[in-house]
């Protein structure tokens, strides 16, 4: 199953679909099974478009199911390797491959992307499926099995993170996942910051408002151990969802500016900086350092900047402010290759300002340099790195435009 925007969307998005099912016409020439579907309106967004799509006859029929996002290149023998572990565990419900980017190298925005989504697949997706066979389905590149789907009620729309949401309700009822790490599909990356932030935005914000909705469901479930439960509120939407964003965004962009203009406050430096310094250079345990090495220091600064957006997300999801169910599209290059339009919109990107970064990086501006001029330590080495970021991010001077 392709996932596709409806048809009202987007002159590239009509390209896509065109392209797509003229392929399709091809292969159903030769002889194969296959059709083209599409939705004429944008209604529940992916969840409606794959509860839409499950609806046919011929999608009632099959055992299993394969989801693809429209950018995904999927390799010929995809099905031949993910299909036969599903035939032999009859509890499987999902087999989840991994995600490479044919446009990684195309800006410095793209290379960092890279290093954060290699954490999340070598060690998050990997350790959730050694440890408790549960982790956050990714919404494509993923075989789940049809009974699964059914039996867990099927895609909601009531957030943003449809595909957690089903990964969560089938967990509950007993089914398990693996991922499959040696099969790679390739995908591509937001290569422009406005698209970045809203799939940012659209990440942060459902599993805040996905883990608000089911907390009750977790903790009753009866089908699931204690311990895995424990994972689930603690590891999975806790730990890694919340605190670690918050803990970020608030030592490097709070605590550290804090300390410097106001020097009374006595915070040891190993609290203040080594520790959550360590943190985040853990989540780039999963990137390949003879690649990405020299990158690890704007990396850094910029995931600590990029917590504060992600933090903003988690809050509306929290509280189910205006933007909590907000389903924007992530608009892609089309690798590395600029879109029908694309100059339009160049120059409505470059005047958009985001002030809460520009705000925050004139802070650490301000700490860094009354640090610096004054001499009450060496903390101006983090502020003014960071500040710099802020202010790319606030001018939107990353990605490309």
């Amino acid at each position: 199953m392709l996932d596709l925007p409806p048809t009202s969307s987007r002159p590239s998005c009509m390209q896509t679909q065109e392209l797509v099912r003229e392929e399709c016409e091809r292969w159903a020439g030769s002889g194969v099974d296959v059709r083209y579907e599409a939705r004429t309106d944008r209604a529940g967004h992916k969840a409606g478009n794959l509860t839409e799509g499950m609806r046919h006859a011929y999608a009632r029929g099959c055992e299993f199911v394969a989801i693809f996002d429209a950018d995904f290149q999927p390799s010929p023998d995809f099905l031949a390797r993910t299909v036969p572990l599903l035939l032999r565990d009859p509890g499987l419900a999902l087999v989840q491959a991994r995600w490479e980017f044919v446009n990684a190298d195309e800006c410095l925005l793209t290379r960092m992307q890279e290093m954060s989504m290699d954490y999340h697949f070598k060690v998050e997706q990997q350790a959730g499926s050694s440890l408790c066979s549960f982790f956050g389905y990714n919404g494509s590149a993923g075989v789940w099995r049809r009974q699964a789907i059914v039996e867990s009620g099927g895609w909601d729309e009531r957030t943003t993170a449809e595909d957690m949401d089903l990964a969560l309700r089938a967990a509950l009822l007993g089914w398990e996942f693996v991922y499959v790490g040696d099969v790679k599909v390739k995908s591509e990356l937001p290569s422009s910051l406005g698209a970045y932030r809203s799939q940012q935005h659209r990440w942060s914000c459902g599993p805040a408002l996905l883990f608000k909705k089911m907390l009750r469901e977790i903790v009753a479930a009866e089908r699931v151990p204690a311990w895995k439960k424990l994972y689930i509120v603690y590891n999975f939407f806790v730990t890694r969802r919340v605190v670690s964003t918050f803990f970020t965004f608030f030592f490097f962009s709070v605590l550290l500016p804090a300390k410097t203009l106001f020097p009374q406050v006595r915070i040891p430096t190993w609290q203040m900086v080594c520790v959550p310094t360590a943190t985040t250079l853990l989540n780039s345990a999963g990137t390949p350092w003879r690649r990405s090495a020299h990158l690890v220091v704007p990396w850094v600064a910029f995931e600590n900047a990029m917590a504060l957006h992600r933090f903003k997300a988690i809050l509306i999801g929290l509280f189910e402010a205006g933007r909590a169910n907000e389903w924007i599209v992530t608009r892609k290059s089309g690798n590395g290759r600029p879109t029908p339009g694309a100059e339009g919109r160049r120059l409505k990107r470059r005047c958009r300002l985001h002030w809460l970064e520009l705000l925050v990086g004139a802070l650490l501006l301000a700490s860094g340099c009354y640090d610096c001029v004054h001499g009450h330590g060496y903390f101006y080495l983090f502020a003014l790195p960071q500040s710099i970021m802020y202010f790319a991010i606030g001018f939107e001077l990353l990605g490309v435009h």
